[in-house]
């Protein structure tokens, strides 16, 4: 009884900043040029979003590799943007490797207004097994997602965008808006990306998967429906129809990251765009061998060797404060 009344006393003696003190940590895993982004909150609950490629165990390998490292033995949540193979490929065997929980996506491939979408047809045929028979979330823009700790709300899903700000949104954005270029949708279903945007305290991280083309304008034209963030995961991996300087006027982060490859994404224009803005560190999973490509210095870069390098990822570690630290995994430097 002495020790429950001793263990009750010290509970009641934690002051707010010893409850506070807990961080959330993001591991931006390198799958070469596909997405595969591990959160763990303050309370411990994990969120996988999406699972990379797969390549003959080569992206669960090093998705394993952040989980141990963060001292997990589950997944409690997999959310699973849109349903190309270098976000939903590594899933099926990841699934055979470590529990997971509770899925999320936007349902079925819905095609695009060309008709199917043949990138989504193979690898869903793999994928929907896994995920049969396991529970099953299909969140809609605005709903939030069963996190412990945090507050991630969905901003888009199966080609919905939010129809009303976020708290802490609402603000115009005429101006810089008012020379938006014009991208079509690339006749994929990378514009039904599910994205979110997650908060905890005062910072908060934003990752829409590959919405692109002119529908991730939307959620900041001619109104920011977002809010500022702290941290941006560049959409479509930097390529050319994520490049509109309105996202960026809306968001003003004060990090992007950018999950490209050495060559896929990472787009001249993308660069040129980000670099325009003043304030902003950009990170890169991978030094882009496209020319003209103003990459940032080797500090910022996690791989700056070409194809099949060691996959080293960047860790955010957050405070609810709104400060952060980023550690380069190639490095270790923070």
């Amino acid at each position: 009884m002495a020790a429950l009344r001793f263990a009750v006393l010290a509970l009641l003696l934690l002051t707010p900043t010893t409850l506070s003190a807990r961080s959330l940590d993001i591991y931006f895993i390198d799958v070469e040029g596909g997405q595969a982004t591990l959160i763990v909150t303050p309370a411990g609950e994990s969120l996988l979003i999406d699972a990379g490629y797969g390549r003959d165990s080569r992206d669960p390998d090093r998705i394993l590799a952040a989980v141990r490292d963060a001292g997990l033995e589950r997944i409690d949540f997999l959310l699973v943007t849109h349903f190309h193979n270098d976000h939903v490929g590594g899933v099926p065997e990841l699934a055979t490797r470590i529990p997971i929980g509770t899925f999320i996506d936007y349902g079925d491939p819905l095609g695009t207004s060309y008709g199917a979408d043949r990138m989504t047809l193979r690898s869903f045929a793999l994928y929907e097994p896994v995920r049969k028979d396991r529970p099953h979330l299909t969140p809609q823009p605005g709903e939030r997602l069963p996190l412990a700790g945090v507050d991630a709300t969905v901003v888009s899903s199966g080609g919905t965008l939010l129809s009303t700000p976020l708290p802490g949104g609402g603000q115009p954005n005429e101006e810089a808006c008012a020379n938006l270029q014009h991208h079509p949708e690339d006749g994929t279903e990378n514009f039904r990306s599910l994205g979110i945007v997650l908060r905890y305290g005062a910072f908060s991280f934003l990752d829409v998967g590959d919405l692109s083309g002119d529908t991730l304008p939307q959620l900041f034209c001619p109104r920011n429906l977002v809010g500022e963030v702290s941290v941006y995961l560049i959409a479509h991996h930097g390529n050319y129809d994520s490049d509109a300087a309105a996202v960026y006027s809306a968001l003003n982060p004060r990090v992007a990251v950018m999950n490209n490859g050495p060559t896929k994404g990472g787009d001249p224009w993308t660069f040129k765009t980000v670099r325009s803005r003043p304030g902003i560190d950009l990170w890169q999973l991978h030094a882009s061998g496209h020319p003209q490509a103003q990459n940032s210095a080797d500090d910022l870069i996690a791989n700056i060797d070409g194809q099949e390098c060691e996959g080293h990822w960047i860790k955010l570690t957050a405070s609810d404060d709104g400060s952060f630290t980023i550690t380069n995994g190639r490095t270790g430097q923070t």
